[in-house]
């Protein structure tokens, strides 16, 4: 077990139990979005400051689509 596991357990054990279950909440949160590496990838591609045509494209022509308001009723 690496130091910084021991160090996370540590800490957890001395937790009240309402705020271990919120750090097991945190790191499930974590973890979920280490699942995704290519958010990342995502991240740097928009940040660029070069033009991007086919994403400009997709969110106009996303824009015009549905005309009528979001009900959430529907939903």
């Amino acid at each position: 077990m690496s130091t910084a596991t021991e160090e996370i357990i540590r800490l957890c054990e001395n937790l009240p139990p309402e705020k271990r279950a919120g750090a097991a909440d945190f790191a499930r949160f974590l973890l979920s979005r280490a699942e995704y590496p290519d958010d990342a990838a995502w991240e740097r591609s928009l940040a660029e400051k070069r033009p991007l045509p086919k994403l400009e494209a997709f969110l106009n022509e996303s824009a015009t689509e549905g005309e009528e308001p979001l009900d959430w009723t529907r939903l």
